[in-house]
């Protein structure tokens, strides 16, 4: 998906919510497993990836009509093997096919060096179950990322900022001259790829840090996590963030797809979504968008 392609989904949507598909068996609603039990037939063995491929599409299905992004995250499908990474691949093919207009996030944290993250780049960017961007992992620097940035139309979404209390350790620190290590980040991989096929990661609970990030990069799409169970607040995230394309994707995972563990679980997530969507539709009004 093209820049412009996201920027109009935006603007007809009036939403910029991003889902994050983070599946955990543990937190599923017991009627989905319960259902999927009962599905099977006599011959057949019940499997947990049933119950994250049933709760995930209708997540989507509920959710859809409110938010321009989805982002599966790799960690919940790959802690269950083969068959959790078969459930990623199903998840991603049943959007293409359900939903072609929304933007698909892998959140993978990837990057690697040159040679591996190519072939990083080929399990996400070529074959049938490709995603439009990958999260991507700046430490190791120039060509460990680039291999990302050779496909046209996909996306690199750089971590810069985030929003767990750990980014202190590194992200916030200063060299002699006073530039932080995230600015850094934002500043040298400008060289790398553009405002075309280059995001970066900003955690919501960063707060006033966005102004600093934006005379940065003032163009550039930003990915926030944060809003909603992490406590982030959307209005600030906007007053700080936004630019005259919206250039926010916000996403939301556990304060959706979990804000519900009973059988309501759909019309729960649906209503939350639709609530963000709404506080959305008010901050691209108010910005002229």
């Amino acid at each position: 998906m093209t820049r412009q392609e996201l920027i109009l989904q935006i603007k007809e949507k009036q939403s910029f919510l991003c889902v994050g598909l983070d599946p955990d068996i543990k937190k599923i609603p017991k009627c989905v497993i319960d259902d999927c039990k009962a599905e099977l037939g006599d011959d057949e063995e019940y499997d947990d990836t049933l119950a994250i491929m049933a709760f995930n599409q209708a997540i989507i299905d509920a959710t859809a009509p409110y938010c321009v992004a989805y982002k599966p995250n790799l960690a919940f499908y790959e802690s269950l093997g083969s068959m959790g990474v078969a459930a990623y691949e199903e998840t991603v093919a049943y959007l293409r096919e359900n939903y072609p207009n929304h933007f698909i996030i892998a959140d993978a944290k990837r990057g690697d060096i040159g040679n591996t993250s190519k072939m990083y780049a080929r399990s996400f960017f070529e074959g049938d179950t490709q995603v439009d961007a990958l999260t991507v992992a700046p430490y190791m620097g120039e060509d460990s990322v680039k291999p990302f940035l050779e496909y046209e139309g996909k996306w690199v979404v750089l971590l810069a900022l985030t929003s767990n209390k750990g980014s202190n350790d590194f992200q916030l620190f200063e060299d002699k001259d006073g530039q932080r290590l995230f600015e850094k980040v934002l500043c040298k991989s400008q060289q790398w790829g553009t405002e075309e096929n280059m995001m970066f990661v900003v955690g919501a609970t960063q707060g006033r840090m966005f102004e600093d990030i934006r005379k940065i990069v003032p163009h550039h799409f930003l990915l926030v996590p944060g809003v909603g169970a992490q406590g982030g607040s959307l209005e600030e995230v906007c007053k700080y963030g936004m630019n005259a394309d919206c250039g926010l994707l916000v996403n939301s995972s556990r304060g959706i797809i979990y804000a519900s563990s009973g059988e309501d679980f759909t019309e729960v997530a649906a209503m939350k979504a639709r609530e963000l969507q709404e506080q959305m539709a008010g901050q691209l009004e108010a910005f002229g968008i």
